[in-house]
């Protein structure tokens, strides 16, 4: 998974009723289905359900984790053969398509301390005899970050902590350049990519990036195979291709790799790093961190390792050396559809990635044999005289590791049939054992609360909600969290309040849900279990079998729970009687967002105030230690007065109208007859998420076209909602700022004026 880094730093929040569902409650109405054809619904799910084994799932897993099967390798091409005869066995109409897209590898990698004491970093994972497929070397990719660019370069130390924006303001502070510079830094705070762009920026030469293990290692937990922590040799390999500018080939600028698409020069490409970038193990990088001078580095910069951090500039000089072999290669895509019976027309679409950076147990492939059981429970389904009334489409991705290659090859190839047939995306991707994660478009969040209140959590009993909601509230009265995060999850991010609906997150980046919702603007979910392990295997050899099946889903039972709660959405979406969007909780959401930026403006309008007259009255400089460097900030201007007054109006009209059919839906199959309008209501409900894309996207990166969900530039998975507003604030462009507030409320006005067109033709009007 292009994760967001650690689980922790991109936490998901989701809120449930305090007094969820019991499992043994009666259940309530289906969103989209007459009373009628709900009950037809949950007996299907019961079927569904009792096709469901756990025993298919472990064997799959360990056939498809057996090799390395990275993007070009040999046993990603044969893995994606296999599963296409597995979906056609099952009675899926399945195919390959594949897509020529640029890949790199390294062909020398050197990292060197020169001084004041040498060594030479090993750059290797040590294999274990406890994990028996960690030693299949001669197949596996070294450790190294795809899309860096290379180089040779000798340069002295500075560390620079997580290196984000806000950690060069600190180095300014004790006046540290890092121009011309080495930088190291650890693994957090942000996605690996924006670590080698922050430091270009500030005219670094070369970036290396360790696990520390207060973040990733010893400090968490028992570092593997004694538990599931990062061991010493670990490295952590990833792409740190600029996924906030666009995902998919990095050589087709955005659009699809296609026969006849034109290809950028390499060295065109934007998104390849502009300095060299290599990951490292917290073992190799001791010796580096030990032969810094310079000031200590403040306590929150502090790592786990048996030394004192300081920052540099040196005396540790560096000698950094990495050439790459970019190459295309293919990507194989597994597509395997079952037609609809009744609206063929209407798409529901279901994926996972199959490839992965080693052998990948966890990530991906414990959740893309969810996706193969759901599958195969659905064919057994259909022998039953079952058939989806919308056209069902399953995939499994090739390439997302490097940079979402293959969904958004496909989702860029197939653009304009998404736009007009896809009701819903729903993704996952590594899954683990614990509590559930949701993120997702908010129209989908009532049907999401009513699934999490509905399936069992497989070792508490309870509900999959009420079980979240547990672990949230210890976190609101200050009790220690119940989870740790892994791959599988996130740590929960704990509400402002408990409140009394249930509530999903908003999508960032980081796998395979981006090319739809935030370039295509197809309503998408991503979900998955995790909490309850450690994460050390995350990117390294150690993702395997044998540390999956031993830590995290020992009996795959949040396979199978997975397989449920994605499951009963694809079903739900399937057959409802109208496509089962309900537009109150986004329109809450939405004009929560807008409450938000105003007060961004607010904040930083009074915060720059504060600070100027601190910097005027000189207490920055009389609070400074003197025995140590310090350069005082500088003042900033003023921040202008702002109308946010459009973007707050468009968000009251939206609410107004998302109650108004929400109501008229609910009124409308509150019979026993489906409406005649039903089918011509969804072609127009199609358009809604839609409504919420602009031809433009945000500024400087328009492949990113959704106006209220896109990763933060600076923060590459992490989610920026309404992005062209937030980030303008954030980066004090206040002519940006009124643009994006006018762009955003008229986008929010389109998606009202869809939604009113549904519920007129809801009405047969």
């Amino acid at each position: 998974m292009m994760r967001r880094l650690l689980c922790s730093l991109a936490a998901v929040s989701v809120v449930a009723p305090l007094l969820a569902l019991s499992p043994l409650a009666p259940p309530g109405p289906i969103v989209g289905y007459i009373r009628e054809h709900a009950a037809t619904e949950r007996a299907a799910e019961t079927t569904f359900d009792a096709n469901l084994n756990a025993g298919e799932l472990k064997a799959w897993l360990r056939r498809l984790s057996a090799r390395p099967h990275h993007l070009g390798s040999p046993y990603d091409k044969d893995n994606a053969a296999w599963l296409v005869a597995q979906f056609k066995s099952w009675g899926w109409d399945a195919k390959l398509e594949t897509f020529q897209v640029l890949f790199s590898t390294p062909k020398e990698r050197k990292l060197e301390l020169l001084g004041p004491a040498p060594f030479v970093a090993s750059l290797q994972e040590k294999p274990l005899k406890e994990d028996r497929t960690s030693n299949q070397t001669s197949e596996q990719l070294p450790t190294y970050n795809a899309y860096s660019i290379g180089g040779d370069v000798t340069a002295s130390l500075v560390y620079v902590n997580y290196g984000i924006p806000a950690d060069y303001e600190v180095l300014a502070q004790h006046g540290i350049d890092v121009k011309g510079k080495v930088v190291i830094a650890r693994y957090g705070g942000s996605w690996r990519g924006i670590k080698p762009k922050v430091a270009a920026e500030h005219g670094a030469v070369g970036c290396i990036i360790y696990s520390d293990p207060r973040d990733d290692g010893y400090w968490g937990g028992d570092a593997y195979p004694s538990g599931t922590y990062r061991n010493a040799t670990s490295a952590q390999r990833g792409s740190v291709a600029d996924i906030p500018t666009y995902s998919g080939d990095p050589s087709t600028g955005g659009e699809a790799p296609v026969p006849g698409a034109k290809r950028l020069a390499v060295k065109d490409i934007p998104t390849l790093t502009k300095i060299p970038v290599l990951p490292i193990s917290y073992t190799d990088a001791l010796p580096f961190l030990r032969a810094l001078g310079g000031p200590v580095a403040p306590a929150a910069w502090r790592g786990a390792l048996p030394i004192t951090y300081h920052l540099g500039v040196g005396p540790a000089r560096v000698h950094l050396k990495l050439a790459m072999d970019f190459h295309y290669v293919t990507a194989y895509d597994v597509i395997a559809k079952m037609a609809g019976a009744e609206r063929p027309g209407e798409w529901i679409v279901r994926g996972n990635h199959h490839d992965g950076w080693v052998n990948g147990a966890a990530d991906p492939l414990s959740g893309a044999v969810t996706v193969m059981e759901e599958a195969k429970a659905l064919a057994a389904l259909a022998k039953t005289g079952w058939k989806p009334k919308r056209t069902l489409v399953y995939c499994l991705w090739d390439g997302e590791e490097p940079g979402l290659l293959g969904s958004s090859s496909w989702a860029e190839a197939h653009e304009s049939e998404l736009r007009e047939h896809a009701a819903i995306y729903v993704n996952s991707d590594g899954n683990s054992r614990g509590f559930l994660f949701a993120q997702g478009s908010h129209s989908l969040e009532r049907m999401m609360g009513d699934i999490a209140s509905e399936v069992v959590d497989p070792e508490r009993g309870v509900d999959i909600a009420r079980r979240q909601l547990a672990a949230q509230k210890l976190r609101l009265d200050g009790y220690a969290a119940a989870q740790s995060g892994d791959e599988g999850g996130a740590d929960v991010a704990a509400p402002e309040e408990p409140g009394t609906a249930f509530h999903i997150d908003a999508l960032g980046s980081g796998s395979d849900y981006t090319p739809f919702v935030q370039h295509v603007g197809v309503a998408s979910m991503n979900l998955g279990f995790g909490g309850e392990s450690g994460n050390g295997s995350y990117h390294s050899i150690f993702d395997s079998f044998d540390e999956f099946t031993r830590f995290k889903d020992p009996t795959f039972a949040y396979g199978v729970t997975l397989a449920k709660t994605a499951g009963r959405i694809v079903l739900r979406f399937a057959d409802a009687d109208v496509l089962p969007y309900a537009f109150g909780p986004s329109a809450e959401t939405i004009a929560k967002y807008a409450r938000e930026v105003g007060t961004l403006a607010d904040d930083e309008r009074k915060a720059t105030v504060k600070r100027n007259v601190l910097i005027d009255s000189g207490a920055f400089m009389d609070a400074a230690d003197p025995t140590q460097k310090f350069v005082p900030p500088s003042k900033r201007d003023e921040v202008p007065a702002i109308d946010f007054s459009a973007l707050n109006e468009a968000a009251l009209a939206l609410q107004i109208s998302a109650k108004a059919y929400d109501d008229a839906l609910n009124l409308a199959l509150a019979g026993t007859t489906v409406p005649n309008s039903a089918e011509k209501t969804d072609l127009v409900l199609l358009g809604a998420e839609h409504a919420l894309t602009t031809p433009t996207g945000l500024p400087r990166r328009p492949w990113y076209r959704h106006q209220l969900y896109a990763p933060g530039f600076y923060t590459g998975y992490g989610v920026k909602t309404m992005p062209y507003i937030r980030e303008a604030i954030e980066q004090r462009n206040w002519d940006e700022t009124r643009t994006g507030i006018a762009t955003v409320a008229q986008s929010l006005l389109r998606y009202r004026t869809q939604i009113d067109a549904a519920r007129m033709t809801l009405a047969g009007k």
